[in-house]
């Protein structure tokens, strides 16, 4: 299994925001991750449009769209559009989740579904064939530095073995209160993305940090 570091910009230090993005591409991270909230859906704002497509072409890291927002639908366009290459949105915001997997798949784009820490996996079951990531959060959405959530660590395992029981091929990517800690249960639990945010920026090391995440040291 191959383990991805995904800095979270939602830590980075916008004031040079360019500078933080090449120093994380330099030190190794696979992707970068976009916090997107709407101050609905989870009690913060956060960037938009603009900044995904401020960044298209200043990075070779592919960008991971997470929309903390409650309708994705609309903004699939403009987020595919500015440059996205990978769009998640939650479970808990829409009813018919295939309408949006099909219109994020339509832009040749990665399509991902999220659930909050108390949300089960059977809410995802029927699109998880269509699915190229699922995004466990081990935080409750809406704001960075939080504790991560252990309760969690069960649905990974278990949506481990409904991956490979099918033969399916897509990521578990975890996003909350990773550290160099956390990151060995949640590797040993079966995931391999890791969003990390704090854990990455505040560290000026971001290299061997980046090097710890990846291989729970």
């Amino acid at each position: 299994m191959i383990i991805k570091i995904a800095p979270s910009l939602l830590a980075a230090d916008f004031s040079r925001l360019g500078e933080e993005i090449r120093d994380v591409e330099k030190a190794g991270a696979d992707l970068l991750h976009i916090d997107v909230m709407d101050g609905h859906f989870v009690p913060n704002l956060t960037v938009g449009v603009p900044v995904v497509a401020s960044l298209k072409g200043k990075t070779k890291l592919p960008l991971d769209v997470h929309l903390m927002i409650d309708n994705p639908r609309k903004f699939v366009e403009p987020f595919a559009r500015a440059g996205a290459d990978i769009i998640t949105f939650h479970i808990e915001v829409v009813s018919a989740p295939e309408e949006v997997l099909e219109a994020i798949k339509s832009y040749g784009l990665k399509a991902g579904l999220a659930l909050n820490p108390s949300t089960p996996l059977s809410k995802i079951e029927p699109v998880l064939n269509d699915l190229d990531l699922v995004l466990l959060m081990t935080v409750n959405p809406g704001f960075g530095g939080q504790k991560f959530m252990p309760e969690v660590i069960p649905k990974m395992k278990e949506l481990r073995q409904i991956i490979e029981g099918r033969k399916l091929s897509l990521d578990i990517e975890v996003d909350g209160g990773i550290n160099r800690e956390t990151a060995k249960q949640i590797i040993a639990a079966g995931a391999n993305v890791l969003v990390a945010g704090t854990a990455v920026f505040a560290n000026p090391d971001r290299k061997s940090n980046l090097h710890a995440l990846r291989f729970g040291q």
